[in-house]
């Protein structure tokens, strides 16, 4: 007899509905949301999480691709959040290693005292990191640093400090999260959208009601704790319990330029200490290309698709072009993504995005909603941990205690052959193997120029809860972010091979390559 599939959609949502009254409801899929129904769900809670397009589509799939104690954190002198996150970014690389590796970054030095100043720095980065550190800081001379980064511009370089932080795919990681609670029992949905809490007798939040996107019913579902983990969201969740209420995030856009591999041919990434605009710059190869960024310019409005503006892309393109000797044009570019951050709003105006707290704060409304604010990749699950503490503590739960300082996240497997680009799976590899040999056809790349193979798509439908092609090209293969064009020669392919697993018909096909075609047009210059 076949097994049943548990992340299949109509068994999700079938499980979901037989529950009288959940422990833990968390609104939002992206990495603080489903760090938060994995813990909640491994403490023994009764979880469910709602997320109202795909896991990780907002900011969570548009990072640096850094797992990091965040180096200039602590010319901000903030040793709290870079020793917490260097706690998180070591335990990472042991619970998912299939997808966390360590990563050498060479800070280029062009003036004599550079060297010097930056390995002492670097030191304390060490020091902080203590057993989990992943290696030592180091002064590196100029013959080595051209070595190493061989189109590195050479007039007037000194040589480097290198030291180590984390790498990672940050979709990847969030759908293995998901995986995971769900294997633990957790009901997540994806495609349901909160459109109005629920209120007792007291004017307590009770729980929420959603809309199933994909067939436009509304579900009600009851539960002892409601926590908004939306993001830049937010604020319009917090708007529904209270109309009116004080905004609590500011939007901060970060955006990245991908190019090809050529202008960074190496293993090791790039750090820029300083910028024009006093932030960092990277430049971090990422399966076969290199990622450069980030900008950080406060927004007004919030969207689940932000766009880059001219100004941001200009100021990537030229503090890139200072320091390497094949310069890139607007014409190298192969993909721009924005995302945005969202950072917990000052009491007092202030200025400057990267003067606010990267820290999380958790809020308490008067109606017993939870909200988590702020925060960063790195420290995903320590901020579960702090929400739910502070549900316990208010007494809307029985205490238990947290179990994920040392649990496997789906695929979790030791590896070091990278070359295969099937390694993102994990243990989850031979499954994709088995069905290879079963068909042929699926052994067979999506696209001439890219590694990807049809059964990724296939296993990205079937085990991943991808919906759309968008799901599978932005979020499970990395195409739309790695090279925009050919992610839309390949969307009809794609559709198809959806269609047949989903029981979808050719106007699904037609619609679904239309739509994928219109967004992928905002990742090209």
């Amino acid at each position: 007899m076949k097994s049943e599939n548990i992340f299949d959609r109509s068994n999700l949502i079938a499980k979901a509905s037989k529950v009288d009254k959940w422990d833990v409801i968390v609104i939002g899929g992206g990495s603080t949301g489903l760090g938060i129904a994995l813990d909640s769900v491994t403490r023994g809670y009764k979880t469910l999480l709602l997320e109202q397009l795909d896991y990780a589509k907002g900011t969570s799939s548009r990072s640096t691709k850094l797992v990091h104690g965040g180096v200039r954190y602590l010319a901000q002198a903030n040793f709290s959040l870079v020793t917490e996150a260097l706690k998180e970014r070591g335990l990472l690389e042991k619970n998912a290693p299939h997808l966390v590796k360590n990563q050498t970054f060479l800070i280029p030095n062009y003036k004599w005292w550079e060297g010097a100043y930056y390995t002492l720095g670097l030191k304390a980065y060490d020091f902080l990191a203590g057993k989990l550190s992943l290696g030592a800081s180091k002064h590196v001379s100029k013959d080595e640093t051209i070595r190493k980064l061989p189109t590195i511009k050479k007039e007037s370089l000194k040589g480097s400090v290198s030291y180590q932080d984390g790498q990672f795919d940050d979709s990847r990681l969030a759908v293995n999260i998901a995986q995971t609670a769900i294997e633990n029992g957790a009901s997540l949905l994806n495609y349901f959208k909160v459109k109005n809490l629920t209120k007792d007798a007291d004017d307590n939040v009770s729980g929420v009601i959603a809309i199933d996107r994909e067939t436009h019913k509304e579900h009600t579902f009851k539960g002892k704790a409601v926590i908004n983990a939306t993001g830049v969201f937010a604020d319009d969740i917090l708007q529904m319990d209270k109309p009116g209420a004080n905004k609590r995030i500011q939007p901060s856009q970060g955006v990245h330029l991908v190019f090809d591999k050529s202008f960074l041919p190496s293993e090791d990434a790039i750090m820029i200490p300083k910028t024009d605009d006093g932030r960092v710059l990277f430049a971090v190869p990422w399966h076969d290309k290199v990622i450069v960024g980030t900008t950080d310019e406060m927004v007004d409005k919030h969207t689940a698709e932000p766009n880059a503006t001219e100004k941001e892309v200009e100021f990537i393109l030229e503090t890139f072009n200072r320091f390497i000797e094949k310069k890139a044009t607007r014409e190298d570019i192969k993909s721009i993504y924005a995302g945005l951050r969202p950072l917990a709003a000052p009491d007092e105006a202030s200025g400057k995005t990267k003067e606010i707290s990267r820290g999380h704060k958790i809020l308490v409304s008067d109606t017993g909603l939870v909200s988590i604010t702020g925060g960063k990749w790195t420290t995903y699950r320590k901020m579960a941990d702090d929400t739910l503490n502070k549900v316990i503590s208010l007494g809307k739960i029985s205490k238990k205690e947290c179990v994920t300082e040392h649990l496997a996240i789906h695929g979790a497997i030791q590896t070091d052959d990278r070359e295969n680009h099937l390694y993102v799976y994990g243990s989850d590899q031979p499954h994709l193997q088995k069905l290879i040999q079963e068909d042929a056809y699926l052994g067979e790349k999506i696209h001439p120029d890219l590694d990807y193979l049809n059964v990724e798509v296939l296993w990205a439908a079937r085990h991943e809860m991808a919906r759309t092609v968008e799901d599978v090209l932005a979020r499970r293969v990395r195409v739309l972010f790695l090279d925009a064009k050919k992610s839309i020669e390949v969307a009809t392919k794609v559709a198809e091979i959806m269609a047949k697993e989903l029981n979808k018909d050719e106007s699904w096909i037609n619609q679904q390559v239309k739509d994928y075609k219109a967004l992928a047009q905002g990742y090209i210059i």
